[in-house]
């Protein structure tokens, strides 16, 4: 019998992530699988419990509404800062996605919304919460992290 998924497992797979209107959000290449180690902070929590139990050969389909997702869309998150606090010579324009660093050292991603004379509006909404999503699966291996595979 096959080895499930468990917190610690390595798993190579193939997955997609469908937006309510049918655009793919995210999804491996044919020929390229993600090649993960659960519990490492590289999946987001609710999509590595998705994982949990599944085993090679495991097919599915699986719809995620965005308390389950990546969560609910949170208007506090949307700023407005000063345009000076950009580099002149950076390109804002609506859609693209700039890194900040948090006073503790972490990354954020702030999605340019609107770009005014003296002013950016940024959203620091996870760009798929809000979105009820649509996740294909197909685990292709499972093995024991740090260990060969059975």
């Amino acid at each position: 019998m096959s080895r499930a998924i468990g917190p610690q497992s390595r798993v190579r797979l193939h997955y997609s992530i469908t937006l309510e209107d049918g655009r793919v959000a995210d999804a491996t290449d044919a020929e390229t699988p993600l090649e993960i180690e659960l519990g490492t902070g590289v999946l987001h929590p609710n999509l590595e419990e998705l994982l949990l139990g599944r085993r090679a050969g495991d097919k599915d389909v699986v719809t995620l509404s965005p308390e389950k997702g990546f969560g609910e869309w949170d208007e506090d998150l949307v700023q407005t800062l000063p345009r000076h606090d950009f580099p002149n010579d950076m390109s804002v324009s609506p859609g693209h996605i700039i890194g900040f660093e948090t006073p503790g050292g972490d990354e954020v991603p702030g999605t340019i919304l609107e770009v005014e004379e003296n002013a950016i509006i940024l959203d620091f909404n996870h760009p798929l919460s809000g979105h009820t999503l649509t996740i294909g699966l197909e685990i292709l291996e499972v093995q024991q992290a740090h260990n060969h595979s059975e």
